[in-house]
């Protein structure tokens, strides 16, 4: 029961990660480490599953599904979505540079204990870490496309929204603003309950993850040190969306909601007591990934 409990919670960071912008829910999946399994278990939602469902063969059904292990993960962060990550979204408005130094330290430390699990580098993980790099960071440059509510393309943007969740380092609902397609999906069809347009993104979305975990699996496997040293890459090139001092160059108007969409960081330039807690948020938010590293190591 305990097991289940820490999964619950480790879900619940997910759901709280997904709500800022730049981080993403498979970073913390990472950090926690339970992104394998994670990846693994929605593999296991395949054919055979299903064949197990229907034929009431429940318990090897349940066996076969990992299904514990993927309700706690998702229980956990689709109820904080709707109760924690509530408070953290007020946080992150009313108090953004406090917030953002506390996931830039995590995200800093996430960095180098991803790195570590990278047995091999060589020619191959280094080409990795720096395409994923240069991926990421190449995200701030692309300029936004128009609204497109074409059903195909509403299924698409499902597909790849929920597949940046599942990258460290990518934010789903970046992704959604790059394909123009945010307010639509995100903010007018949720408010007139647009049903044809949900049901589309949402058949989409499991699609996607379903079939992205596969793809994931499969080279998790075959090219383990590459893959995780692109995933390194994607959470590197993020903490230039994260990096807590910075203004605001461009927005969208999203139906009277202002997205920004490109920052200018800069330094500051005097020690405030506003930047000292904010430093100090950021070693605490390192210390934390440290912690869990040592745990995961002692248990």
């Amino acid at each position: 029961m305990q097991k289940y409990f820490i999964l619950f919670l480790k879900g619940m960071a997910m759901g709280i990660a997904n709500v800022i912008p730049g981080v993403s829910g498979g970073t913390i999946a990472l950090i926690t480490e339970i992104y394998e399994e994670l990846i693994n278990s929605l593999k296991s939602l395949n054919k055979k599953a299903l064949e197990l469902l229907f034929s009431y063969k429940i318990k090897e059904f349940l066996h076969y599904t990992n299904f514990y292990f993927l309700t706690a993960v998702f229980a956990g962060s689709i109820i904080s979505v709707f109760t924690i990550a509530i408070l953290f979204e007020y946080l992150f408005s009313n108090y953004p540079i406090l917030i953002w130094a506390f996931f830039f330290g995590l995200i800093l430390a996430s960095i180098i204990f991803v790195g570590k699990r990278v047995e091999n580098w060589n020619l191959h993980s280094t080409f990795a870490l720096i395409a994923g790099t240069v991926i990421a960071v190449s995200l701030n440059f692309i300029t936004p496309t128009t609204e497109n509510s074409n059903l195909l393309f509403v299924f698409i943007c499902g597909i790849i929204g929920i597949s940046g969740m599942m990258l460290p380092g990518l934010s789903g609902s970046y992704i959604l603003i790059l394909l123009g397609n945010y307010e639509l999906l995100m903010v007018k069809a949720v408010t007139d309950l647009n049903i044809t347009l949900l049901g589309t993104f949402i058949l989409g979305s499991i699609f996607g993850l379903v079939s992205f975990s596969h793809f994931l699996s499969w080279i998790l496997k075959e090219y383990r040190d590459s893959t995780l040293a692109l995933l390194t890459g994607f959470i590197l090139g993020s903490l230039n969306i994260i990096w807590p001092w910075k203004e605001a160059a461009k927005s969208l108007d999203l139906n009277g909601q202002i997205k920004i969409i490109e920052y200018n960081s800069y330094i500051p330039n005097e020690i405030s007591n506003n930047t000292i807690f904010a430093i100090t948020l950021m070693i605490i938010g390192f210390l934390l990934v440290y912690l869990l590293e040592i745990f995961s190591r002692n248990k």
